[in-house]
């Protein structure tokens, strides 16, 4: 069976029997993304969020998205992952647990490391226990590919790790690490994603910390110059996050052999900066906004940053039926369409 297919399936199957989520993170970017999809499929949703990095504003979006009946299965408790009550308390009767808070930022781990390790770490490690001892039929939780690291290899296959270059890294292996223990010790049905570049709509452009896809795309709505550091040859595999909800539903309901892994979430893809953000420009042009000849401020390239990234999904293909439906093209015009409707700027019928 194909990987579309077997989505497909999944999808239908989950219509028909509705199951009990958590969702952490569900007021952030990816969470959103889940918590929305979950509704629309008839399912219970329980969301966990202490908002550091979440809106509520996204909550309101999936609220209107997904329709008053829908609204009535989704359940909020305003609560954070360092504090392990607070993770009892969510996981009490859920089936499934998608694990998707963190602080998600290479530059703000390097200013603020202990914070990075309290979140994902001792986060990952409360959701854990609170879920070994909930008896959740499945843990998929978020990694990233920041895990790579040094090691020049390309693709990234999830055998091979190199050194982390900054603490989210190394909090994001220590995670890994931990589910891979629980497993072993307490047969902790956890699964681990390890994400590339995500983007796509309620992605948010605000503050230092922002990723490169929002800010750009701000920057150039607001008419500014947009940053870009280094010399625009940087690589890496930018994953629409339809693609995202997709893997982790797949995960949550994948065989016995995935159980203690990770995989791979990406297109498959490598894209340079400098592409990127000519796509990203000239995208916004076509959609009416008058940025066609700005060019990047070019600045020096940041600490941490791996210079080159691009995902070999083959793992993932054959243990969890994913196959990504959102190319970049087609992920980038969603995502600007999005982005320009929030903006109130012209775009084209």
């Amino acid at each position: 069976m194909s990987g579309a297919s077997r989505y497909t399936e999944l999808r239908e199957e989950l219509a028909a029997r509705p199951r009990r989520w958590l969702v952490t993170g569900a007021a952030g970017f990816i969470g959103s993304h889940l918590a929305e999809e979950l509704l629309a499929l008839g399912q219970e949703v329980r969301g966990l969020d202490n908002f550091a990095t979440g809106h509520t504003a996204n909550l309101d979006d999936v609220r209107e998205r997904a329709g008053a009946a829908a609204w009535r299965r989704f359940e909020l408790i305003r609560g954070d992952v360092i504090h392990a009550g607070a993770c009892v308390e969510a996981c009490r009767g859920a089936d499934f647990v998608l694990h998707q808070a963190a602080l998600g930022s290479v530059p703000k781990s390097i200013d603020l490391p202990l914070d990075t390790h309290a979140s994902n770490v001792t986060g990952t490690l409360n959701m854990l226990l609170a879920a070994r001892d909930a008896q959740v039929r499945r843990f998929v939780y978020a990694s990233s590919s920041a895990v790579y690291g040094e090691d020049p290899e390309l693709p990234k296959r999830e055998a091979r790790l190199g050194a982390p270059l900054s603490p989210y890294a190394a909090s994001k292996r220590i995670s890994e690490i931990y589910a891979e223990a629980f497993r072993n010790a307490y047969g902790t049905p956890a699964v681990g994603l390890r994400y590339f570049n995500v983007y796509g709509p309620r992605q948010d452009p605000a503050g230092a910390y922002a990723a490169v896809i929002p800010r750009w795309v701000d920057a150039l709505l607001r008419g500014e110059q947009p940053i870009l550091y280094g010399d625009g040859a940087t690589t890496r595999d930018f994953c629409h996050v339809a693609n995202v909800v997709q893997a982790n539903l797949l995960a949550a309901f994948a065989p016995e052999s995935a159980l203690g892994r990770v995989f791979n979430v990406a297109l498959g893809q490598r894209t340079s900066l400098l592409q990127l953000y000519r796509a990203l420009r000239d995208g916004l042009a076509r959609l009416g906004v008058p940025c066609a000849g700005v060019d990047p401020l070019r600045l020096p390239a940041r600490s941490g940053d791996v210079q080159h990234s691009v995902a070999d999904i083959g793992l993932a293909r054959e243990q969890l039926g994913y196959a990504p439906g959102i190319g970049l093209e087609a992920g980038l015009d969603l995502t600007l369409r999005w982005y320009c409707g929030r903006a109130g700027k012209r775009q084209p019928a």
